[in-house]
Parts: C-alpha cells; structure tokens; sequence
C-alpha cells in the first residue's frame, strides 16, 4: 500500500480577520507529481509556503515526510527541496560554487558534495558549464542550476513553483523532461503551474484550491469529466467582429457550460444539449456577429476544467497579500458544471 508523502488535516492560515488557507484537507501520495493549482490570490502560495515551514499555520495539522509540519519543523526541512519562482544564485559565482556554497549550507560533507553536484550537473546537462559563471547563462541554463540547487540535500519531497514561467518552448520541455526524471528516482513532486498543458502533462492528480478551499481533486482524465458528458460538445468557434458584449450574450445562454476566450477572436466552448450549436449560432447572428469558422474538438482540457470551477473573473496577483478588503469572494460570474 503506497504510503502518504504529504497528509494535510484541516490546515488553515489567516492574517488578521481574512482566511488565505480555509480547512484544508488533501493527502500526497510517495512518489506522485501532484499538480497543486490556483487562480492568483486563491490561497495556492501562501499554502505552499506553510508546507514548506516559510510560514506558520493558523491551525490544523500537516505531516510531511512522516514529520509534524510544527513540532518537527526542523526535520521537515531536511527532507524537502524547494525550486521558488524567483531563482536563488550568486551570478559572481560559477555553476559549481553556487551549488557548493548550498551544499555547505546543508552541512553536506566536502567529498560527498562534489560528488552530488557533479551527479546533479549530468542530469541536467550542464556538466560542461560546471566552471562558467552564472551571469553568462541564459534564463533555462540558470533554472537547471536552480531546479538542482534544490536536489542537493537529497529530498524525499521537491516543491516547485512555477518552473518553466518565463521559459522559452525548448527549455520549457527540457525542464519538464527533468521533473520527470526526478520524479522516477523516487522523489515526490508538487507542482504549481499556471500552464494547464503543462499540469494536465505531468500530473498523476491535480488539486485545484481556490478562496483557499480544493474546489476540485483527481486525476486529470477524471476531473476533465467534469466538462463531459454524453451530450456535452466542446468547440471553437471564430468570431471576426468579437466584443465583450457578444461574449456575454453567449455566456449567459443557460446551455453553456464553459466559456474561454482565445484571443481577440476566437472562444473555446464547452456547452450541453443537443441543440447547443445551433442556439449558440443563432444567438451570435443576432447580435450581428460575424462567424468565420467552427472547429469540433474531441474532448475537454484541464483548462476547461479550471475556469469550469473557478470562474472566469480575472484576479490579481497581489490580491493574496492585500488586505482583507481585496479578498472577498465578491459575485465573480462562475463557469457552470452540469
């Protein structure tokens, strides 16, 4: 029976009267990439950082690696790494001096650390560069050295926050290619990622938290039910004269499930009913859309998904350090499950 890296019971944490992390509960199963997503300001970093001792809980209780998240704070530490969004190095210092100067932090033996750190440099390709200094890397080569930095200590756990953001399509894929690897020697990895492709790419489960509760957990093929059914269609449909007005006619038709815009002129549509096309259609003509093409799509995505249970309000990323006032749940239009 596959043993719990990460239990959490009823984990809340508050500044002041506002609740960022609202009771909650989720487990992580040894040796599983779990997709940990949020809409900005949903309690997703601050949870994070709880998890990662940065932080102290409210109330509730957490084990991570077997060890009590407060009572055993220090125990916790040795068995976690931590890849933040922003990069941690010394761009001064070599590839190979920055991992040092870790490793000594860790109280990593001398002889064993340059052991680890060339291990480390060949999983990531970047043996060859071992001796360059960090300034002359490109963003991809300092997050390799970054996303390493954390495996130094040997973590039974890895939290990694935003790891491809801001990467260009190649590295993106290496870095995933990496996670991967990491994740088949054993070590547990949680992931949060505003890039759905990437989540529903990787993940074993996805938890998705927003207004600090799990507003949804599973599987991605099974959490993609959710925006699924016998008579669900999920289409694209482009407009060539869109306007928010329009988009807000066909959101408020009663057969349509999800609504994503695209770009400036095309909406991924999920909607239920047999004559769901044809209303959708009928509703854009008579508000003097212009249709320049449909496109059938064979099933929804993790995107579908997240704005289905979220909603579609945008939020801003300051809102999870503002003051309560910025946080209210307010009567933010929600995507309809059915």
């Amino acid at each position: 029976m596959t043993k719990n890296a990460i239990e959490i019971h009823k984990l809340t944490k508050k500044f002041g009267n506002f609740t960022a992390v609202d009771n909650l509960s989720l487990n992580v199963k040894e040796g599983e990439i779990f997709g940990f997503l949020g809409p900005n300001g949903a309690g997703k970093s601050t949870t994070i950082r709880v998890l990662c001792t940065l932080a102290q809980p409210t109330s509730g209780y957490a084990k991570i690696a077997g060890f009590d998240l407060v009572k055993e704070s220090d125990r916790v530490r040795e068995n976690i790494g931590l890849v933040a969004e922003k990069m941690i190095m010394y761009d001064r210092l070599t590839a190979a001096e920055n991992l040092r100067f870790f490793g000594k932090l860790y109280d990593i033996p001398k002889q064993k650390l340059e052991g680890r750190i060339d291990e480390l440099l060949e999983l990531v390709d970047m043996q060859k560069w071992k001796d360059t200094q960090i300034s002359k890397f490109s963003t991809g080569m300092k997050q390799r050295i970054n996303v390493i930095r954390a495996l130094l200590p040997e973590p039974k756990i890895l939290f990694m926050d935003e790891p491809t953001l801001g990467l260009d399509p190649q590295t993106t894929f290496s870095i995933r290619d990496i996670i991967r690897d990491i994740n088949k020697s054993g070590v547990t990895v949680i992931l949060t990622t505003h890039a759905m492709s990437e989540a529903e790419a990787l993940s074993d489960r996805v938890a998705i938290i927003d207004h600090g509760k799990i507003a949804a957990l599973d599987t991605p093929e099974n959490l993609k039910k959710l925006v699924s059914s016998s008579d669900n269609t999920v289409f694209g449909i482009k407009i060539t004269n869109l306007t928010s007005e329009l988009i807000e006619k066909i959101d408020a038709l009663d057969c349509v499930t999800t609504l994503a815009q695209q770009d400036h002129h095309n909406l991924k549509i999920s909607a239920n009913g047999t004559n769901a096309m044809d209303r959708i259609i009928d509703t854009i003509r008579q508000e003097g859309g212009s249709i320049a093409s449909i496109t059938n799509s064979t099933e929804s995505t993790l995107e579908d998904v997240f704005l289905a249970v979220t909603g579609k309000q945008m939020r801003d990323e300051a809102s999870e350090k503002a003051s309560p006032a910025h946080h209210g749940h307010g009567n933010a239009p929600k995507a309809r499950v059915r």
